[in-house]
């Protein structure tokens, strides 16, 4: 059975064409990113990487978003790498550099990162999925780690599993290849929520909208020390976590959100 799944995630014709590979849409505080070439299980191909990195940067940098959804077309979320390019030597530094590049470009977005998954989400397509702030999957997702059964272990994909989610699990996925379903992603912190399939469209715009009545500064501010003091020694966090208070109270969103609270109305955020 591992086999089948194994030959249905890699059995791929060559990738689309650029402007086929990656489709976007724009809200009003969200912006949409879906992952576009079911025939090769949305494969994270050296073009698909350099069209996510500049899309999630392009972004980040547009003050009018709140948020960004990562999504998937048809049943595959995504499959991972194009082991098809990457069985050619002269491209495997630079697609684990663009991977690595896209996973810096994601922690680095001032914005939150919401994936949106609905369907299989198997090798870096995984780690595409740990890396979000958030995930929001379907009861039908499953996740795995597969790399292990082909001869090359995922240890990549390992870095953001193992720092969102149970050791034992993340372990077990790696070393054994297995898939997990969502149930046991959402209980082990893969990922936020797991809804029905009917219901997962729903969900992302409520989870948009509810950040899209946030300012955008301070989640910004949010997000950029969350990263930080994870790491950190819980010492050293708290005491650079007191500084970051201060620095948003200073923050000309916060002294409007007090001073709306005080007066009983809805902040005015000038983002």
């Amino acid at each position: 059975m591992l086999k089948s799944v194994l030959r249905q995630l890699y059995r791929h014709k060559s990738s689309s064409s650029p402007e086929n590979i990656i489709t976007t849409i724009k809200s009003v505080n969200s912006y949409r990113i879906t992952l576009a070439d079911p025939k090769t299980r949305n494969t994270l191909s050296i073009v698909a990487l350099q069209h996510l990195i500049e899309e999630i940067k392009n972004a980040g940098d547009d003050l009018s978003l709140k948020s960004i959804v990562l999504c998937g077309n048809g049943p595959v979320f995504s499959a991972g790498h194009n082991l098809k390019e990457l069985s050619i030597p002269e491209n495997q530094k630079m697609i684990f550099s663009l991977a690595t590049k896209l996973m810096n470009t994601m922690i680095d977005c001032p914005i939150p990162i919401i994936a949106c998954v609905d369907g299989i989400a198997a090798a870096s397509g995984c780690q595409l999925v740990a890396a979000s702030d958030m995930a929001i999957c379907s009861n039908r997702s499953s996740f795995s780690t597969p790399g292990v059964n082909l001869g090359l272990f995922c240890s990549t994909p390992g870095i953001p599993l193992t720092r969102v989610m149970s050791k034992k699990t993340a372990a077990y996925m790696l070393f054994t290849g297995t898939p997990i379903n969502a149930e046991e992603a959402l209980r082990t912190g893969l990922v936020s929520k797991v809804v029905q399939p009917e219901e997962l469209d729903d969900e992302i715009t409520k989870l948009t909208i509810l950040i899209g009545q946030k300012s955008r500064s301070v989640i910004a501010l949010g997000k950029k020390f969350f990263y930080r003091q994870i790491d950190e020694n819980i010492k050293l966090a708290y005491k650079n976590g007191e500084q970051i208070m201060l620095d948003n109270l200073e923050l000309n969103d916060c002294k409007e959100g007090l001073q709306s609270f005080v007066e009983k109305r809805k902040p005015n955020w000038s983002n």
